[in-house]
């Protein structure tokens, strides 16, 4: 969600722009801080004393409810930040938006189990920007598209609505191994670390803090040997994803076809490190499955999606459908 923050872009601007493209229909109180800070006499003078990347409004409001401020209306945010603010501004050096949405599974399932039918093997899946890794996880959850009856056994149990009639599975595909790089890999059994997870879900989406605690807990037992007869816990690299990527394409099991896959991530690389990260690619023997707002052409240049406030899901640089931010809604193309 989101992206790099342009360093010309003034604190309240950006917090406006958050405000109506993304947190609006989405979280009515995240909407009315933004708004809030924006028109702010103090608060976008102590935003803008931090570095460019950490201005992002959806870090500073975890951060301020990762420290303890309520969900309560603007003012009270407003006198938190500034009784707070070292406390809280220790806390966003030292953190980042590493959102770990399982449902994102939902929208990815499809293009899994495409890959799964045409190369007729397990798929070794390789994650860049996991975070935590709970959508490393997809063999584990269970499945509902449009009602219709659940696929899997596990949790949590993802819904998503459909258009365009996109090819569902009628089974998982098999997950021979899982790994992934990011500058900052989680363990998602740390206290602390769930605790981060929970404060990055935005006010009023109580579904996807369950969500969230479901797939935490299958991580979990998965971690300890509970779950038996499926791959074992995500390899999670730190690192840049341009420098170890490659890396992990060449240590996928054999028998398994890598697939390395990413959503909401790209958004943070300026375009020249998409552009080889595209390249990288291309090159090691992989299949690639992307889910962002845009998607990379053949020739390596970010190519827009059609709406703003939805992902595009590409297939090796076709893309499939337009799917929901969150993972609850699938418009194949």
């Amino acid at each position: 969600m989101g992206a790099e923050v342009a360093p010309d872009v003034g604190v309240a601007a950006l917090y406006l722009e958050y405000a109506h493209r993304w947190f609006t229909g989405h979280s009515e109180l995240y909407r009315q801080w933004a708004e809030g800070v924006a028109a702010s006499e103090t608060l976008p003078k102590l935003i803008a004393g931090l570095p460019v990347p950490k201005r992002q409004p959806n870090l500073v409001f975890a951060a301020a409810r990762f420290h303890g401020c309520p969900d309560e209306p603007f003012p009270l945010l407003e006198k938190y930040l500034g009784t707070h603010w070292p406390a809280i501004r220790r806390i966003i050096m030292g953190h980042a938006t590493q959102t770990n949405e399982a449902g994102r599974c939902a929208t990815l399932l499809p293009a899994l189990a495409l890959v799964a039918e045409q190369e007729r093997r397990p798929l070794a899946l390789i994650e860049v920007g996991p975070s935590a890794g709970l959508c490393l996880l997809p063999d584990l959850y269970s499945y509902s598209y449009d009602g219709a009856p659940v696929l899997g056994t596990g949790s949590p149990l993802l819904r998503c609505a459909t258009t365009g009639n996109p090819p569902i599975p009628r089974t998982l595909p098999e997950i021979a191994w899982r790994a992934g790089v990011d500058l900052n890999p989680l363990d998602g059994t740390d206290p602390d670390t769930v605790a981060w997870l929970r404060a990055l879900v935005w006010p009023g989406q109580e579904a996807r803090l369950e969500q969230l605690d479901a797939a935490l807990a299958t991580l979990a037992a998965l971690k300890s040997g509970a779950l038996k007869g499926v791959a074992g816990p995500p390899l999670l690299l730190a690192g840049d994803l341009n420098e170890r990527v490659a890396e992990l394409v060449a240590a996928a099991p054999k028998q398994a076809v890598p697939v390395v896959m990413h959503s909401a991530v790209l958004a943070y690389l300026d375009e020249a490190r998409r552009s080889r990260f595209a390249q990288t690619i291309a090159s090691v023997g992989c299949r690639w499955i992307s889910n962002e707002a845009f998607f990379m052409d053949a020739s390596n240049q970010t190519r827009e999606g059609w709406d703003a406030n939805h992902f595009t899901l590409a297939l090796d640089r076709v893309p499939l459908a337009r799917t929901g931010q969150h993972g609850a809604q699938l418009d194949w193309l």
